[in-house]
């Protein structure tokens, strides 16, 4: 136990000593930005299924960005009211689209990018998820970030809602796993091979989707926006991703099992459905989050002393998180308790890709290959 308390606290020790800092809070978006810019060039591309409840302060908060922005809907098959919801607010420069039935092969987000694509004929593409609220003045910061780091894609983790006791343990940990597993730092070089998106809000160049040969370069893709990313990146374009409270998502998770599904559905697929990478993932959250917690409360000195090292140091990476949401410090003692929860997520996306059942999203179940509803 002493040899894996020592193990645990070295580990701690190496994330706040690694020259990318993964754990620090440094690429964000939260200035103000001029409210009347010229959004002539950038068409926004919004895929909508049974999003009712929202996707009215979507578009009205989209509109808001600024004089001449063209939007586009794509009603993704909803059996809600979405389309009489956007057909009611008359919003100018509103492109409705009243999507097919989704093919095999093809994912349900990117399968309605798709039929939006032909509306694609402006400079710049916004792809923003209909639950995704702009604060103002973001699109034009982020146009301006754009511009700044000369890359061809730019996005934004948008801020989860934290409003119930698990929003509040699992989101902020949820983003900091994120950028454990895509340091934003390497993400945003264009020298390195590691390639990160957020889908919710993606700003890139049209062209670069037409380079790409379009959406159907993603259309098996469950993390749609990494393997976008990653695609830009492999075509000598750079991207950009960052934090943001000026963006956030209006979709709530009442239940612990609302964000177990959320977090089941990719899980293995992160992990390339590999059963080497889920045995030393499972290795690994145990050696980080179950045996410092152990090690403090067992009766061995060293052990402990061991133990209280890496729960430091764990608390310490896991503070900037914390407090970039405004949460109280308190609450990064509960990466552990968030560790573990992650570490059966995992599994469960593992069970269920074994057993064939794939991932379940939005009303519509994949094979275990992805893509195929079923």
């Amino acid at each position: 136990m002493l040899s894996l308390a020592m193990l645990s606290a070295l580990l701690w020790l190496c994330l706040l000593l690694t020259p990318w800092r993964p754990w620090l809070v440094r690429e964000t978006l939260d200035h103000d930005a001029p409210l009347e810019e010229d959004l002539s060039d950038v068409v926004a591309l919004v895929p909508a299924r049974n999003e009712a409840g929202a996707i009215a302060r979507t578009l009205t908060a989209l509109s808001s960005q600024g004089p001449g922005l063209k939007i586009v809907v794509v009603d993704d098959q909803s059996d809600d009211d979405t389309k009489d919801v956007v057909e009611g607010l008359r919003l100018p420069d509103v492109t409705l689209i009243h999507g097919g039935p989704l093919p095999d092969g093809w994912t349900g987000k990117v399968w309605a990018q798709a039929q939006g694509q032909s509306e694609l004929n402006r400079p710049l593409t916004l792809l923003l998820d209909a639950d995704v609220e702009l604060a103002p003045g973001v699109l034009a910061a982020l146009k301006a970030t754009r511009r700044q780091k000369r890359v061809a894609l730019a996005s934004l983790m948008v801020e989860l809602p934290m409003s119930n006791l698990w929003e509040r343990l699992l989101l902020p940990a949820f983003v900091y796993f994120f950028r454990l597993l895509y340091p934003f730092a390497l993400a945003n070089d264009p020298h390195t091979r590691v390639a990160a998106a957020a889908g919710g809000c993606v700003l890139m160049e049209t062209r670069e989707i037409q380079n790409l040969g379009g959406f159907d370069a993603l259309r098996s893709a469950l993390i749609d926006d990494c393997t976008l990313a990653r695609l830009v990146k492999l075509g000598g374009g750079g991207t950009w991703i960052g934090l943001t409270r000026r963006a956030r998502s209006q979709r709530r998770y009442p239940r612990l099992a609302d964000i177990w599904g959320m977090v089941a559905r990719t899980a293995f697929t992160q992990l390339r459905h590999s059963v080497l990478l889920l045995g030393l993932c499972t290795v690994l959250m145990v050696i980080a989050f179950i045996v410092p917690v152990a090690g403090i409360a067992g009766p061995d000195g060293p052990t402990a002393l061991a133990a209280a090292v890496a729960l430091a140091a764990m608390t310490a990476s896991y503070l900037p998180t914390i407090r970039y949401y405004r949460r109280q410090p308190l609450w990064a003692l509960t990466l552990p308790a968030a560790g573990v929860l992650f570490l059966a997520m995992t599994w469960t996306s593992a069970c269920r890709y074994w057993w064939g059942r794939g991932a379940y999203w939005r009303g519509r179940a994949y094979g275990a290959g992805g893509g195929t509803e079923i």
